[in-house]
Order: C-alpha cells, then structure tokens, then sequence
C-alpha cells in the first residue's frame, strides 16, 4: 500500500480536532461507573457538572476544554506500507498546523527559553511524534493525543534500589496523587511507568496515562500492581476537582519494561477528567475514525 500523505495531512488535521471536542466512549462510561460508585453529594454534583460539560460541547461542537495541550501523534505502521519517512513527519506537522490556524484553536507551544509563540501549536520538535510498527498488513493507524498542561505537571520519575521493593513503587504514587490533590482536575488516569531507563520510563507513564480505559496492563504483574492501586487512590478522599469524594481517579494504568539489575525507575504522568484521544486507520480500504 502507497500510503497518500496528502490524506495523512488532511487526517492529522481533522484527529486534533476531533480529539479537543469529542471525548471518547470509554471516558463517558467512565463517569457513569464513577457518579454510581461515589458516596459524596459534592462528588455527584461536580461529576454532574463534568458531564454536562462535555454534552454542551457536543451540541455546540466547542472544544472540551480551553487548553488544546501539547499534540502528540502515536503512529503504527503496519507491513507492505510504502511511505518517505521524513516526508510523513513533515505532513503530520502541517495537518497540527492547520487544525491550529483553520480551526482558531489556542496554539499552547512556546519556546522554551524565549516563550514565544508560533500560533501553529508547533515549534522545535513539537508536535510530538511517535512511530511504532506491527505485523498488520498494509494498515497504518495514527493516535492524536492534546497532551493538557494541568495534568502534564503532574509528572514524576524516581530512581529506586531493587532493594526498595515494590512496595515503594506503591507508596511513590500514591505520595503523588496525594501531592497533586485536585491540581490535575481529578477523576483522572494515573499512568505509571515502571522500569526501563529514565526516559523510556517516563515515556510508559503517558503511554498508560493514555491507554483506553481500563484495559489491563499485558504484564500479569502490572496488571495486579495497577488493580491494587486503582482502589488505593480511590480510597484516598481527594475526589473530583479534589472536593470530597471518592473519585479520584478513573483507574491507574501501568506500563512495564525490563530494566537494569541496579536500578529500579518508577515514573508517574496523570491524564486529567477531560481524557482526549481521537485515531484513525489507513488501510487500501479507505480511512476508518475511531
């Protein structure tokens, strides 16, 4: 398959967009799970509150919220897919572009050390892309992700000892979830990321922040580590927008690599209550949005 870029431009354009107004099922039924279980009245209502705002949304076809992140673009490119590499890259940074300047959206990347701002929600290695590959036939999938910055500063590495255990992998995050409070406008989806280097742990971390949820970590034994601690921190109090309640979080996720017999890293990046993610799939079938 000839993958046309001239359609992954158009397609990245159209997956930010998507991605600001359309919150994905999974989250809906998130909250339904959540308002049933929670015992606070000011949970239920803020919880009321969230939902509503995302039924507004829909009916007026406005962004879920006002911060339109850092774009992030997850790529999986599957066998007997013909493409330049750097001209994908290339097509993926002008759809971000244009769904910046076509739609009027709040461009949120700056420079670093200067804070200038291109108004094009891009800049210096921004958008954020990532390529992945699988044994899928002639199948390309793009994952748009507007990564907000209220949940993005909840982000924390720690290089443990082996000999610290996994109980120490626990109480890191619960200690930050409990640091964080309703900064990151809880119920969010804690990721955690758990061994690895520090980078590739911190990179787990958002990657299960932003898994579908509730899908089990594929390690039997972060499966368990994350079933532990999706009661914990609901067990915790802080609840929505850190009010009172017991919904705190919507799950947490791990994600787990192998790592070194010295070192132990555990990562945690949070995903706020308004869990944005938009996808599409090339295939010679045409384009499918999921």
């Amino acid at each position: 398959m000839d993958l046309d870029l001239t359609e992954v431009e158009a397609v990245c354009k159209d997956l930010y967009v998507r991605a600001l107004k359309l919150l994905p099922p999974d989250i809906k039924a998130g909250f339904t799970d959540l308002a049933r279980e929670e015992t606070s009245a000011t949970g239920r209502a803020i919880l009321g509150t969230m939902v509503e705002n995302i039924a507004v949304a829909e009916r007026t076809k406005n962004i879920l919220c006002q911060d339109t992140g850092i774009p992030i673009y997850n790529v999986v490119i599957g066998r007997d897919v013909r493409f330049e590499g750097a001209d994908l890259k290339a097509a993926i940074r002008r759809g971000c572009e244009r769904a910046t300047t076509e739609h009027s959206l709040r461009s949120s990347v700056v420079h670093p050390i200067t804070r200038v701002n291109e108004q094009t929600s891009c800049g210096i290695r921004v958008p954020i892309i990532h390529v992945d590959f699988d044994d899928r036939p002639e199948t390309v999938s793009v994952e748009m992700i507007p990564k907000g910055s209220g949940s993005e500063n909840g982000s924390f590495l720690q290089m443990l000892l082996p000999s610290d255990g996994i109980n120490a992998v626990k109480r890191f995050v619960i200690d930050r979830v409990i640091e964080l409070g309703g900064r990151v406008c809880p119920p969010t989806i804690v990721g955690v990321g758990i061994g690895g280097t520090s980078d590739l742990c911190m990179h787990l971390a958002k990657v299960a922040a932003t898994r579908k949820l509730r899908t089990p970590c594929t390690d039997p034994e972060g499966a368990r580590i994350e079933a532990e601690l999706s009661r914990a921190v609901n067990e915790l109090g802080i609840g929505p927008q850190g009010l009172g309640g017991r919904s705190t979080s919507f799950a947490v996720h791990v994600e787990v690599a192998a790592t070194h017999i010295t070192q132990n890293p555990v990562a945690v990046n949070i995903q706020c209550h308004s869990a944005r993610r938009a996808k599409a799939t090339f295939t010679p079938g045409g384009i499918a949005f999921d």
